[in-house]
């Protein structure tokens, strides 16, 4: 009988337990190899301006992380790929990023300003009834200029230079595209720094309540408008569900 007891019980916690083996999930995005000689597809150049020189991507080995090097020299240019995720499975963004310093002279309420020596992009779609009429024309005359690489709605996490950690607020250039600070100053320069972001309630918080589908990730390291130089590494970009920590790095 208490034999039967403890198997039973043990059934239990299994049934218990298993909802969330099920929903522990990891899908990698940005996984690079010491192997591959170039930056696999599908991350693709995104140079948005003739302007300006486009940053320059590079693969690597950097402290022991295989990783992306951006090198910008009064430049621009995103280093990105489409997605197909589902955020209500995985909706925790991971990664590992580092920069040499940050800028200088940027400021990111200022378009002359609109600077950064890392920063990590996501594009999302929203349903055109959660997009006023005044939006969607905004939108239609910027596709029409730029061409359909303008998103409904964009998340830029920034390695800052002078605004406090958290700091959410418009870009300089469009209300579209919403600048999150995640780190600022030099305190960190120099090492990895692993992230965490649960990308369905920042965009939810960025936005006020409407619902977008991630559609796009992109990186840069980007410095047309202050003149600068900087260089930053990005790595191990993996969407986890809410169970899942992100990994420490093992360096």
């Amino acid at each position: 009988m208490q034999m039967k007891v403890w198997s039973l019980l043990s059934t239990g916690l299994a049934c218990l337990m298993l909802p969330t083996a099920i929903w522990a999930e990891t899908v990698w995005v940005g996984r690079f190899s010491a192997g591959d000689p170039d930056i696999p597809e599908p991350w693709v150049l995104q140079h948005l301006s003739d302007k300006f020189p486009p940053t320059r991507y590079l693969l690597r080995q950097w402290d022991g992380v295989v990783a992306i090097e951006a090198t910008a020299v009064r430049s621009m240019a995103l280093l990105g790929r489409t997605l197909t995720v589902d955020l209500q499975k995985t909706p925790i963004l991971c990664w590992l990023w580092r920069v040499d310093a940050p800028l200088k002279s940027a400021d990111l309420a200022k378009k002359s300003g609109d600077d950064y020596a890392a920063r990590v992009y996501l594009t999302f779609t929203v349903p055109p009834d959660q997009l006023g009429f005044g939006t969607r024309a905004k939108l239609s005359l910027a596709r029409s200029i730029y061409g359909n690489q303008v998103p409904d709605a964009a998340l830029n996490y920034v390695w800052d230079n002078r605004y406090p950690v958290g700091t959410v607020q418009d870009n300089a250039y469009t209300d579209r595209v919403r600048m999150w600070v995640l780190r600022t100053g030099a305190e960190k320069a120099g090492t990895w720094v692993q992230e965490r972001r649960n990308l369905a309630l920042d965009f939810a918080q960025a936005f006020g309540g409407i619902h977008g589908r991630l559609t796009g990730l992109a990186l840069a390291s980007d410095t047309d408008n202050t003149g600068e130089d900087a260089r930053a590494g990005f790595a191990d970009f993996r969407l986890v569900s809410s169970e899942m920590e992100c990994p420490a790095p093992s360096f």
